[in-house]
């Protein structure tokens, strides 16, 4: 069963509805207790990052989120559920985000001609694809609605895309991953990735 993490943030129901799509089991979580039942779990969202941090941590799914992670189960952050992983966000200054990924959110150009927020289809350039992208078609098109984006550290960024300045559009670190565009508003493409993150569950549970 995959959990969907409900914290006041929305966009559940096209979450839950592209997993059921694609033959997925899922249900809504907004305790620690459910999500720990899991076997893996969709942070999704939309948005302002102090908010957001704010009711995580009211609920105590920040820690909840941290021990899920650290127990190697598969975790993806969507939109605002990916900008909570990392450090901070230029949205909310000295609003800690959760910390399990290394790099800062930062606020999209306004100078550069084009509309923010970013709504719309672009494309990827995926480098190391992962499991999340695996078996994509070169240089595929999804769906972000987005001011903010990601600026991470290390090596753990799969793709990015160009809206005036580089977007880090999909991280992975081991059973982590996350993307800022939407996979349940991307058709058949955001559909494949749903179901290698499905997969990965799957391989997770016989392993368990």
């Amino acid at each position: 069963m995959i959990a969907i993490i409900d914290y006041g943030a929305g966009n559940l129901q096209s979450v839950e509805k592209a997993l059921r799509h694609i033959g997925c089991p899922c249900q809504v979580a907004d305790s620690p207790a459910q999500l720990a039942q899991a076997q893996a779990a969709v942070l999704p969202g939309v948005g302002a990052f102090g908010q957001a941090m704010a009711a995580l941590e009211q609920r105590g799914l920040d820690r909840a989120i941290r021990e899920f992670v650290d127990s190697g189960r598969p975790f993806l952050g969507i939109c605002l559920g990916l900008q909570v992983l990392f450090e901070s966000s230029e949205e909310s200054p000295g609003v800690k985000g959760l910390g399990l990924l290394p790099g800062k959110i930062l606020r999209l150009p306004g100078d550069r001609g084009l509309k923010i927020p970013h709504i719309g289809w672009n494309s990827l350039e995926v480098g190391t694809p992962g499991w999340l992208l695996k078996g994509l078609e070169p240089e595929p098109y999804v769906y972000f609605v987005h001011s903010y984006y990601l600026q991470a550290q290390g090596d753990v960024v799969t793709s990015t895309a160009q809206y005036g300045c580089q977007i880090h559009a999909a991280v992975e670190q081991g059973n982590l991953a996350a993307c800022q565009f939407h996979p349940e508003k991307s058709g058949s493409t955001g559909l494949g990735i749903l179901r290698n993150f499905a997969e990965k569950a799957k391989a997770q549970q016989r392993r368990d």
